[in-house]
């Protein structure tokens, strides 16, 4: 196999490094060896992408094999490219943010350490977001895994002040007498009623774990399909994961995005095969 990680360039005699981000972050010491191998092999700069990654570019291929010596040394590995599962992108989720239902980086540790540089029909890309908000774009890839929050309300902590009702942005919070109800239908599990009620009487009844599949945002934009609205075990959602994958490892055709592979096959019958694995 290729070294991963080597990115062709304008300039024939040049390449990029990409590196590997697990969930976006790094050490303070990986970073010094990132900014020493940027100075002495590429232009003193490096580049941060869309999905968390980090690329040291300008480097003379002839260089390639030291920088990326001394990048290991330190304890930087390469990222991937061509067609295989990419490095996995991830919110901070509830590690500290308020609005955060799951823990973001070990779902993101768990999925590189089993499916990272994987062969694949065409690119795979894998982002876990703490909630509905989605700031880790988990509908926008190929494997999205979003954290979600089942509220419930506590009658004798309500003060009435309407808040939930205000706030909710599906509007699926309405009060009925001297009671507020959450529609089930049309609640999106987003934790802003559990987040921002002031007297803490919408509690979380359950948290989980939404998977979607099939997103992209390349040349065929497809906004992920969800295959499970709410697990509450991360390991079986990493079963499931595992599923979907080895679906469109036995059905997607080469430079075929996973989402068209849904939709070239059928989404009843992509997840007929799915059940089946």
């Amino acid at each position: 196999m290729a070294q991963l990680g080597i990115v062709k360039q304008r300039d024939p005699a040049l390449c990029a490094l990409r590196l590997r981000t697990v969930g976006g972050d790094l050490t303070t010491a990986q970073l010094r060896t990132i900014i020493s191998v940027a100075e002495r092999f590429g232009q003193g700069k490096v580049h941060l992408s869309t999905r968390q990654g980090v690329e040291i570019h300008g480097v003379l291929k002839s260089d390639a094999e030291a920088a990326i010596a001394e990048l290991a040394a330190g304890g930087v590995s390469m990222g991937a490219g061509g067609s295989r599962v990419r490095v996995v992108g991830a919110c901070p989720g509830n590690s500290w943010c308020r609005y955060g239902a799951i823990n973001t980086k070990d779902l993101a540790a768990a999925l590189d350490r089993e499916h990272f540089a994987s062969e694949m029909p065409y690119k795979v890309k894998m982002n876990v977001t703490g909630c509905p908000n989605n700031c880790g774009k988990a509908r926008e890839n190929d494997i999205g895994l979003m954290g979600v929050t089942v509220p419930a309300w506590a009658e004798d902590k309500c003060s009435d002040c309407g808040k939930c009702v205000e706030l909710c942005p599906t509007h699926s919070i309405t009060k009925d007498g001297d009671r507020y109800l959450s529609d089930k239908d049309t609640c999106i599990k987003c934790s802003v009623c559990t987040t921002l009620c002031p007297t803490g009487a919408w509690k979380a009844e359950t948290t989980g774990i939404r998977v979607l599949a099939g997103g992209t945002m390349g040349k065929k934009p497809r906004l992920g399909t969800v295959i499970a609205d709410l697990i509450e075990d991360p390991e079986e959602a990493l079963a499931l994961v595992r599923k979907v994958l080895a679906v469109y490892r036995a059905e997607g055709r080469s430079n075929e995005r996973l989402g068209h592979t849904m939709d070239r096959i059928g989404l009843d019958e992509f997840n007929r095969r799915v059940a089946a694995q």
